[in-house]
C-alpha cells in the first residue's frame, strides 16, 4: 500500500511539472518545434503534453526537463557578474582586534580567515558579539583569530549560476569564488540584492 502511495504521489507530482513546460519553455524563448529538436522528442509530443492530451513516458518526460533546465542554468547569470573581486582576508594569527578595525575600515562584517594563503575559516561581526557575551572586550581582542573563528564559507566556482547561491545565502553569510585554489571573489546577500 505504502509503495502504491508513494507512487501515485510520483504521478501527482509530475503532472503538476508537466503543466509547467510550455511557460518554461516561452521563458526561454523556445518554439516547441526548438524544444522537440534539442530534447529529442517530437514536436508533436511537446504540443500534447503542454495541452494536457498525453501521458508520456517517464523518459521522454525526463529528457525535455533536462534539456529545459540545461538551458535555464546555461541563461542565468554567473557569480562572477556579482562577486566583489577584492577579497579582504585575516591571518589566523593575528588578533581579533585587527579583523575589528579591518572590518571596520572596509565597512564588512564578515572575511575568510587565511593560513600560509589556505582559507581554514571565517569570522564574523555576529560571531564576535556572541563572544563578548562570554569575556570581556579587552580579553576578545588580545585573542587569536583562530581561537574565535568559525568554519570556512561555502566555496563556488565563477561560472556558477546565481540562482544556486540563494539557498545557500539562506544558512551563510557570504561565499567564496574559488578559480582553482585561489580566491577570486565573495559574494554576500548585498551583492545579490545590488541594483542592475
Amino acid at each position: 500500500m505504502k509503495r502504491f502511495i508513494a507512487r501515485l504521489e510520483r504521478v501527482k507530482m509530475m503532472s503538476l511539472q508537466l503543466k509547467n513546460i510550455q511557460k518554461m519553455r516561452k521563458a526561454l524563448g523556445l518554439t516547441q518545434s526548438d524544444l522537440a529538436r534539442l530534447s529529442g522528442v517530437s514536436q508533436s509530443l511537446v504540443a500534447k503534453i503542454e495541452a494536457g492530451r498525453i501521458d508520456p513516458s517517464f523518459s521522454k518526460t525526463m529528457a525535455i526537463f533536462e534539456t529545459l533546465q540545461k538551458l535555464q542554468l546555461k541563461n542565468s547569470k554567473k557569480v562572477k557578474s556579482v562577486m566583489t573581486k577584492e577579497v579582504i582576508s585575516v591571518d589566523a594569527e593575528s588578533n581579533v582586534r585587527e579583523v575589528v578595525k579591518l572590518m571596520h575600515k572596509h565597512a564588512i562584517s564578515q572575511m575568510p580567515v587565511l593560513s600560509k594563503d589556505e582559507v581554514i575559516g571565517s569570522v564574523s561581526e555576529k560571531a564576535l558579539i556572541k563572544k563578548l557575551a562570554e569575556e570581556s572586550p579587552k580579553l576578545l581582542f588580545m585573542k587569536k583569530v583562530k581561537e574565535v573563528m568559525e568554519p570556512s564559507f561555502p566555496t563556488v566556482n565563477e561560472d556558477t549560476p546565481i540562482d544556486l547561491l540563494i539557498p545557500i545565502l539562506n544558512f551563510y553569510p557570504a561565499i567564496l569564488v574559488m578559480r582553482g585554489k585561489i580566491i577570486s571573489g565573495i559574494v554576500t546577500r548585498a551583492d545579490l540584492l545590488k541594483p542592475e
